[in-house]
């Protein structure tokens, strides 16, 4: 479980109870896990600096840090059980936080985790990014016109989806948007073409607010989507990730391809695709309706196909979670993403066993039920945390 998408508040939080030793036995393997990932240990050391936190603390002059820093490192560690020195302690806490927080908000920018990363979804909202760097917060209770940077209208957003206006044969130049959806969430884009796609929780997809004249229509996909595409021989329809890339003309087909798992597949539903790996473009698989092709990372490179049921790989799309011969570490993951949660496994031993089973939009309570019963598991849940024993 790669990086549990915590807030930088939440990580900054636990951070401090590790160095003042409050943190309980549940928030430290939370701790340890996202200190796992090397870029993230790096991050930590670097924030806990002392000297690292006056240097950033130096830009806001009206700030006295040596004097600020020296007075919650005192407090830390006082042992006056005052009413007062609790109260100061209680209020040094926050201002600690704070600071950890600050330094760590720097230590972004700093490009420790860069926010062009496509992966890393602010907050829990649906957010789009414009070609020229501009954030905006998706509300899904309301709607509201799509204007590009400057100010003209391209598009349209209702609840959980948008729609953009349709091709303008005046467009001379590629602008992209890039729509992130959170952890629990999933959205719909309508694209200037008409291809619609729709986004499964914690994706990521890049693509053109209008489409060019005689050129490929490219998007650039991180996670997964449900591709149905608008048939244009004269315009090929491209997706890139990371790893293995697909071409269509027009059909429906799934792409799933989230940066922490070992594989990528393609699920066609209709009409037939190229798969191309990015490492090796003169090599390429034609899929047939009904087929998946998998590419394993770290491997040789090939694509392998295989006959399944497609349902099983879109029942998301209505909010359903399939699980065929797929092991328990992987179920996890997915159960993290469609719920927005953070589940530890203190069951190794189930980590590779593999499993059947389906949901039809079910809360995660009854999935775990279902586990407990079924696998002789046992759970816990603590606000978003989930511990398996």
């Amino acid at each position: 479980m790669a990086d549990y998408k915590l807030t930088e508040f939440q990580i900054a939080e636990l951070i401090y109870k590790s160095v003042s030793k409050t943190i309980s036995v549940e928030e430290q393997a939370v701790l340890d896990q996202w200190l796992s990932v090397a870029s993230n240990l790096e991050l930590y050391n670097k924030i806990t600096d002392r000297q690292n936190i006056q240097d950033k603390f130096a830009i806001y002059k009206h700030i006295e840090t040596e004097k600020a820093y020296k007075n919650i490192e005192a407090r830390l560690f006082e042992t006056d059980n005052s009413s007062k020195a609790f109260k100061l302690k209680h209020y040094l806490r926050y201002a600690a936080i704070l600071i950890v927080c600050l330094a760590f908000v720097y230590a972004l920018k700093d490009n420790f985790f860069t926010y062009n990363d496509p992966f890393v979804v602010p907050n829990e909202n649906v957010v789009l990014q414009l070609e020229n760097g501009t954030v905006k917060i998706i509300r899904e209770d309301g709607s509201t016109q799509v204007v590009d940077e400057n100010g003209q209208v391209v598009g349209n957003q209702s609840g959980n989806k948008i729609a953009y206006n349709k091709v303008n044969d005046q467009a001379e130049k590629l602008v992209y948007n890039t729509l992130k959806v959170p952890y629990g969430k999933r959205f719909e884009i309508e694209l200037s073409d008409g291809t619609k796609v729709y986004l499964n929780a914690g994706t990521s997809l890049k693509y053109p607010v209008q489409f060019i004249k005689n050129q490929k229509r490219e998007v650039y996909l991180t996670g997964e989507a449900f591709f149905s595409v608008s048939k244009d021989e004269k315009h090929p329809f491209l997706v890139h990730t990371d790893d293995l890339n697909v071409q269509v003309l027009g059909t429906e087909f799934n792409f799933s391809s989230y940066p922490e798992d070992d594989e990528v597949n393609v699920v066609l539903v209709e009409g037939a695709v190229n798969l191309f790996t990015t490492n090796n473009q003169e090599y390429s698989k034609r899929l047939s309706p009904g087929f998946m092709g998998v590419y394993q990372r770290g491997y040789s490179g090939e694509i392998s196909t295989t006959p399944v049921i497609t349902d099983v790989y879109t029942s998301w799309i209505h909010g359903g979670l399939v699980f065929r011969n797929m092991t328990f570490g992987n179920i996890l993951k997915k159960m993290e993403r469609h719920f927005n949660v953070t589940i530890i496994n203190n069951n190794v031993e189930l980590t590779d066993e593999k499993f059947n089973a389906s949901f039809r939009d079910e809360p995660i309570e009854k999935i775990l039920e279902y586990f407990k019963i079924t696998y002789n598991i046992d759970y816990t849940i603590k606000k978003n945390i989930i511990t398996i024993n």
